[in-house]
């Protein structure tokens, strides 16, 4: 350890590591806070602080201006350096399965916009948006992609909230209902496939299919429709069409959804939604201002178009 690292782990640097997170909010070219202001945020002496301040600007990470008495500006900040010495760590997101082009746009777009905004990030893949929740609540993951629909549930009913809405086609380009050719959709017993691991494809077939007593419900791995269809033992479900052209054998008729309710639902299904927990994600406080969603969307579309070779 060299005598520069030495320093960090003293009182001046430790207050050093905290005034890394705040300074992350801090744009070039603005006012920063008092000393004292800083001090009593951080709850330690004048003298810490101003010790922390030259430490950070010794380190490359910040340089500052005195201006006067308009107060002290920040004329630069290297957010990789601020972030590397906040002692934050590596963002990790949670999100589905990369078996779309979808996803994978979406994953290249998340993990370029995370790091122009500073933050180191990594994604791990889970399929199953319960498994994704429970990953944020117990605290291993900081981040899950989920839809926004899932996400509003998730929202009332937790103490987490919404850090994006990339909006309608970045989850999934559209839901269908698919049938084996030659069904009866009317006819009593129909078997309909339904994977409780994915909460809003099953709101999207219960609602598909609601009123009706004489379905035969199936619980399914909707990794297994495609052998299941070919089989014959299964009827109907409700399925993201992302995959249907390359998952989906022959023999199998795609049906738009029904009513406008249904529609809606599936609307909302369509949109990606990012959650991160309210309290104790100080990573996620500090780099949320300096994400750039339109470069998530854009980088989603070139890969769809195939115009970029997914990188995650």
């Amino acid at each position: 350890m060299n005598d520069f690292d030495a320093r960090f782990l003293t009182r001046n640097g430790l207050a050093a590591q905290q005034l890394a997170v705040l300074l992350l909010n801090h744009e070039p070219d603005t006012r920063l806070p008092r000393v004292r202001d800083f001090a009593e945020e951080l709850g330690c002496g004048n003298g810490t602080v101003q010790a922390a301040l030259q430490l950070l600007e010794d380190s490359g990470a910040i340089e500052t201006t005195a201006r006067g008495h308009l107060g002290t500006f920040l004329v630069r900040s290297d957010r990789g350096v601020l972030w590397r010495l906040s002692g934050l760590g590596t963002l990790l997101a949670a999100m589905p399965l990369p078996y779309s082009r979808r996803y994978e746009g979406l994953a290249t777009g998340l993990r370029t916009a995370f790091e122009q905004a500073g933050a180191p990030f990594a994604i791990t893949f889970m399929r199953g948006a319960g498994a994704r929740t429970a990953a944020l609540l117990e605290g291993k993951v900081d981040l899950v992609v989920l839809s926004r629909f899932a996400a509003d549930q998730l929202i009332a009913e937790h103490p987490v909230e919404l850090v994006a809405d990339l909006g309608p086609a970045t989850y999934v380009g559209a839901h269908g209902m698919l049938v084996r050719h030659g069904v009866d959709l009317d006819s009593p017993g129909l078997r309909v496939a339904v994977d409780h691991a994915s909460e809003d494809l099953r709101m999207l077939v219960e609602r598909t299919f609601a009123g009706r007593d004489d379905i035969e419900w199936l619980e399914v791995s909707y990794m297994q429709l495609r052998d299941l269809f070919a089989r014959d033992e299964v009827d109907a479900t409700v399925w993201n069409l992302d995959e249907v052209q390359d998952r989906i054998g022959p023999g199998i008729d795609v049906l738009p959804l029904g009513d406008e309710v249904t529609r809606e639902l599936s609307l909302r299904n369509s949109s990606a939604a990012v959650i991160g927990r309210t309290q104790g994600a100080k990573a996620l406080a500090a780099v949320r201002d300096s994400l750039d969603l339109s470069l998530v969307t854009q980088l989603q579309s070139e890969v769809l178009r195939g115009a970029r070779v997914p990188s995650y």
